[in-house]
C-alpha cells in the first residue's frame, strides 16, 4: 500500500502501516575499516526503537544503508519480509545526519516543495506543513528564511521535512539534537502518533535519559557490532545488581567485604554491586553487628549504567 499521492494530511490519519524493517547481517567497509560488522535487528511495526552508541560506533552508516544512501558490503535490509526497494524508501521519512535545508529560501515554501517531491499534492503538502509547524511552535516563522532561524528552530524545520505526508516508516538520525524541552515533548508526541498507526520508528540519540523515557526497544552499537538489544527491562535483567546501603556510621568498611564491589562510598551511604551470590547476607550481618541499618534497597539500573557495562 503506497501513501504517495494520498491527500490525507494528519499524522494519525489514513491506513495503518504494519510492516517491519529488518536488518540481516548488515556490513559496510571503507577500505580497510569495517564500520558496520554483521549487524542484525528488527524495527518492529508500531514501535519506537532507540539506536545508541558512541561517536564512530556505526549508527549513521547503518541508517544510511537502511535508506539506500550507502550500499551494504554484505547483508540485506528487508521491508515487510522482502528485500527493500527504492519505491519503498520513497514512502519513508528520513532525517539524515547532514541537514539539507536551503538557507535562503522561506520555511513554508521549501517544505511544500519537499512535500511535492514526496508525492503530495500542493494543497495536501501545504496543509501537512502548516499543521506540523504549528505543532512544533514555528507557525509564526513560516515565511522566514531558514538562515534567520536559530539552530534549534532549523532542527524543527528538518523534523517537519521528515514527518510530513504520513510516512510508512521513520529513520531519524539525532532528531532531538538542539531541541528545547517543549520541542522535545512535541516531537515525542508526534512520534507516538505515528507509532499508534503502526509505523516503525528508528532514531539515534546520545541523550540516554530521553531514549530510556521514550523507547520500547533499544539497540546498542559499539565498534560496528550490536552489543545489546531488547526492551529496557530485558537489558536491566542482565545488568549487574546494585544496592544502596545507608548506615548510622561510616560505611568505608564495605570495601573489604568479599563478593561486594563498592561503586561509591560517601560517609554512611554506599552504592554497592553484589558480584557473588550470598554476599549480601554477609554484608547485612556485618552491618547490623556494627550498628543500625537505615536502608538496604535495590537500585533500578539506568540506561546510562547499562550502556557503560555493555560497551566497556
Amino acid at each position: 500500500m503506497s501513501t504517495i499521492g494520498d491527500q490525507t494530511t494528519g499524522p494519525g490519519a489514513g491506513p495503518r502501516a504494519t510492516a517491519d524493517i529488518e536488518l540481516r547481517h548488515l556490513s559496510r567497509t571503507f577500505g580497510d575499516i569495517r564500520a558496520v560488522d554483521d549487524v542484525s535487528f528488527t524495527v518492529s511495526a508500531g514501535t519506537l526503537t532507540g539506536f545508541v552508541g558512541g561517536n564512530g560506533a556505526g549508527k549513521t552508516t547503518t541508517m544510511r544503508m537502511v535508506m539506500g544512501v550507502l550500499s551494504p558490503t554484505g547483508g540485506e535490509v528487508l521491508w515487510d519480509g522482502r528485500p527493500i526497494t527504492q519505491l519503498d524508501r520513497r514512502t519513508f521519512g528520513y532525517m539524515p545526519e547532514e541537514r539539507g535545508l536551503y538557507p535562503k529560501q522561506a520555511v513554508l515554501d521549501q517544505l511544500v516543495y519537499l512535500g511535492r517531491l514526496r508525492g503530495l499534492g500542493a494543497t495536501a503538502a501545504r496543509a501537512s506543513v502548516t499543521s506540523h509547524l504549528e505543532r512544533l511552535g514555528l507557525a509564526d516563522r513560516a515565511k522566514d528564511h531558514v538562515e534567520k532561524l536559530s539552530l534549534g528552530n532549523q532542527q524543527r524545520v528538518q523534523i517537519v521535512a521528515a514527518l510530513m505526508g504520513r510516512p510508512r516508516a521513520l529513520v531519524l538520525d539525532e532528531p532531538f539534537s538542539g531541541l528545547d524541552p517543549a520541542a522535545v515533548d512535541s516531537m515525542a508526541d508526534l512520534l507516538r502518533e505515528h507509532t499508534s498507526r503502526g509505523v516503525p520508528v528508528l532514531f539515534s540519540s546520545h541523550q540516554l535519559d530521553l531514549v530510556e523515557r521514550l523507547c520500547e526497544r533499544l539497540v546498542v552499537l559499539a565498534r560496528g557490532h550490536v552489543v545489546a538489544s531488547g526492551t529496557p527491562e530485558d537489558l536491566r535483567s542482565h545488568s549487574v545488581a546494585r544496592h544502596r546501603l545507608v548506615l548510622s556510621g561510616d560505611a568505608g568498611w564495605v570495601r573489604d567485604v568479599a563478593g561486594i564491589h563498592a561503586v561509591d562510598v560517601d560517609g554512611p551511604t554506599a552504592l554497592l554491586e553484589v558480584v557473588e551470590h550470598g554476599a549480601e547476607r554477609r554484608l547485612l550481618e556485618e552491618a547490623l553487628r556494627r550498628g543500625e541499618v537505615h536502608e538496604f534497597s535495590p537500585q533500578r539500573p539506568s540506561l546510562a549504567q547499562i550502556y557503560r557495562e555493555v560497551t566497556a
